[in-house]
């Protein structure tokens, strides 16, 4: 009989953060199994001290492949990418070789999803400490996964229930916000969130948002210029190609609005403006996503938590979360092809 759920490949993210605790705590959940077929990509001997620490009656499979994999609730399907010795690292204790076995996890879950044997990929949390040691020169998943597979225009989106928010700037100081913002950058983060909430969320006309950088978005130019010499040319652009753009608005009143559903989504100038807001709304089930990229990839919007590492007391709302959405986003990319 042909299943058509389809295959989500898990990376464990961080083997000493609360990444392997959270995938079995997320997959005792039978609903995930209904709509998708769980693949995790990770350490077969990490798994089962987490399985421990969550006192899981999960049973761990041990798969060659994807296609090997039996993905029935109760189980878990493990690609194992590496070999670590539970009792010569610690829970909270990044070290080069964990560091490295977890960029592995995501450069073989890329590579699945690239060559389409797996419709998406979900990542649990990676540490920026950890990819330093592993000598890895990026700030985390979204610049790794930009270069392995080729994308030069890409964005960070984090999406929920009640709130979608993009950012032109990520991982920046504060200072260098207003040099590195310009009308191009702002319109190309426009134009990506139009065509993901069209091809990935099923929005046939999405309704965006753009916050200003300045208090007031700049206040006639009292507060800055930045929303007449760049944002507000680059809204006029995005209309002129057809979007259905606004702004730029204050800050201070957009994500209100947008949360009470005026907007599909908000574009914010910079990473606090926008992750303030929503991870006041969403800290336990919002969902990071890597919009621009030719592969699906969602993730967990939370850190590695090394300071609860190993407890079995995380919360695994955003994972869960996320490996809806990544089925949602999959469904959505099989109807455009």
């Amino acid at each position: 009989m042909f299943d058509s759920r389809p295959i989500i490949g898990i990376t464990m993210g961080d083997p000493v953060g609360l990444g392997p605790e959270i995938i079995f705590l997320a997959l005792c959940n039978p609903a995930i199994y209904e709509v998708c077929k769980p693949l995790v990509l990770g350490d077969l001997r990490i798994l089962t001290a987490a399985k421990q620490c969550t006192q899981s009656n999960l049973h761990i499979e041990s798969v060659k492949d994807p296609d090997s994999g039996t993905y029935k609730s109760g189980s878990v399907d493990v690609l194992n990418l590496s070999e670590i010795d539970p009792d010569k690292t610690s829970w909270g204790k990044p070290s080069v070789q964990t560091g490295r076995a977890m960029i592995h996890y995501i450069q073989v879950a890329s590579d699945l999803a690239i060559q389409g044997h797996i419709a998406a990929m979900v990542t649990c949390p990676i540490n920026k400490t950890a990819m330093r040691l592993a000598g890895v020169p990026y700030n985390g998943h979204t610049e790794l996964l930009a270069e392995r597979t080729k994308s030069e225009n890409y964005a960070m989106m984090f999406a929920g229930e009640r709130l979608r928010v993009v950012l032109v700037t990520i991982h920046v100081p504060l200072r260098d916000v207003p040099s590195i913002l310009s009308k191009q950058k702002i319109l190309l983060t426009i134009k990506l969130t139009w065509q993901t909430l069209q091809e990935r969320f099923g929005i046939k006309t999405p309704r965006i948002a753009v916050a200003g950088l300045n208090p007031h978005a700049g206040e006639g130019g009292m507060f800055g210029n930045e929303e007449k010499n760049i944002i507000a040319p680059a809204i006029a652009q995005a209309r002129n190609e057809g979007i259905d753009v606004v702004g730029p608005l204050p800050p201070d009143a957009l994500f209100y609005h947008a949360a009470k559903g005026r907007y599909d989504v908000v574009v914010s100038m910079y990473h606090d403006q926008g992750l303030i807001p929503f991870k006041l709304m969403h800290f336990n089930n919002g969902v990071n996503v890597t919009i621009g990229l030719p592969i699906i990839r969602t993730s967990v919007d939370h850190g590695t938590a090394y300071d609860i590492a190993g407890t079995g007391i995380a919360d695994p709302g955003s994972l869960i979360a996320a490996i809806n959405m990544a089925v949602q986003q999959a469904a959505c990319a099989r109807k455009n092809t």
